[in-house]
């Protein structure tokens, strides 16, 4: 999820009574629900070696104590003030935790068992930026201000509204939302791969969530030869002869020296559907340019996620590109 969703949860998580765990809670699970994205610093070594890092070891499970100690060491060095040492950190593992939960529920995924095992886990459930969750935490965090604020106006008495019952409201909305999508997703996905798409049966089918409406969803269908994108509307009908087909290439030399490159390489370990494009390149004479498409965030006719390699006619890799467009999650 992005920045402002895990920002909102350690923020609500310290209101629901976490803040009684230690001194300076909202500050360390405001950190602690954003610490696995200081990977955002492998940055700088640019778009492919973020791609690379990013979701890796600070978002695994074993890196979790370390991940959650790390924002209640920088308070407190930082507020000069003591804290609770064994409760700053158990609440900051809960706000890491939640990260994590949060990440696991998009179509990018999370690598929760780094250094172990390399897989990727993923619900396919919500998009990295959701309007409706953002919409249900802007309320939950701006109505508590209103109600001081009307309170003040009013000359309401009593003590101070911190806004425990909006924080209630906003983790729940988390909670009921994605179960609701988890069930939405579900009868997607059986739409989706009762179907055959050109005579042939799904070998790998996956359904994305819709930007804005939790009905819509946008199937990736992979048959052997294929693969067959189209819209999915619960509630409406699914057509699979209107699908878009892309065809995989045949074998071709210029592929497997293309997967020789560490470019490619490091995409492949991200990309869990990907199309394989080859063309003629037009210079130097005889040079093939290979194309990887992640079929999660685009197309070959709009690409998300892609790398390119430029391969010579003796099968040597001159050049390579990573790039990525806008998203289609």
């Amino acid at each position: 999820m992005d920045p402002l969703t895990h920002t909102a949860t350690g923020l609500f998580l310290s209101r629901i009574g976490l803040k009684r765990w230690t001194p300076l809670a909202a500050p360390i699970l405001i950190l602690a629900a954003n610490a696995p994205d200081a990977d955002i610093v492998t940055l700088a070594g640019g778009n492919l070696n973020y791609l690379h890092f990013h979701r890796h070891l600070t978002h695994s499970l074993i890196a979790l104590p370390v991940m959650a100690l790390l924002p209640v060491v920088l308070v407190r060095l930082i507020a000069r003030k003591p804290v609770h040492w064994l409760g700053a950190w158990a609440a900051a593992s809960v706000a890491v935790l939640v990260h994590l939960l949060l990440d696991w529920t998009n179509v990018y995924g999370v690598r929760l068992l780094l250094p172990f095992s390399p897989q990727w886990f993923r619900l396919d459930l919500t998009n990295l930026v959701d309007i409706w969750v953002w919409a249900a935490l802007l309320l939950s965090v701006a109505a508590p201000f209103l109600g001081r604020l009307v309170g003040s106006e009013i000359g309401a008495a009593g003590k101070a509204h911190y806004g425990r019952g909006f924080a209630w409201f906003g983790l729940a909305f988390l909670l009921v939302y994605t179960c609701g999508r988890a069930v939405l997703h579900e009868r997607a996905m059986a739409i989706i791969e009762s179907r055959v798409y050109q005579g042939a049966p799904p070998a790998r089918a996956l359904a994305a969530p819709d930007a804005l409406n939790p009905t819509h969803w946008r199937a990736i269908v992979e048959t052997s030869d294929f693969y067959a994108v189209a819209p999915v509307q619960l509630g409406g009908e699914f057509d699979p002869a209107r699908a878009a087909i892309f065809h995989k290439p045949d074998p071709d030399p210029a592929i497997d020296a293309a997967r020789q490159s560490p470019t490619v390489q490091r995409f492949l370990e991200f990309s869990q559907f990907p199309l394989w494009r080859v063309s003629p390149a037009p210079q130097p004479e005889g040079a093939k340019l290979v194309e990887i498409f992640d079929m999660r965030f685009g197309t070959p006719l709009d690409p998300g996620f892609m790398v390119s390699a430029l391969v010579s006619n003796r099968l040597q890799v001159i050049d390579t590109s990573f790039q990525y467009g806008r998203p289609r999650r």
